[in-house]
């Protein structure tokens, strides 16, 4: 698999190297984060996002 350039990091796109983390961060030392399951239908036309808006609002 190639690798990508750039990664998403603190609200923007930014180099591999330069996305590094504190090494006294919370997410690092205690696991915090964020995760989230998407349910997703398809057909051979279109694929239907189960309540997309609910998951939106829920983060922002």
């Amino acid at each position: 698999m190639k690798k990508s350039k750039y990664i998403w990091f603190n609200d923007k796109f930014v180099q591999w190297d330069k996305a590094t983390t504190h090494v006294l961060s919370h997410g690092l030392h205690y696991g915090s984060g964020i995760f989230e399951g998407i349910r997703a239908y398809s057909n051979r036309k279109n694929t239907f996002i189960f309540r997309l808006s609910d998951h939106y609002t829920r983060f922002f």
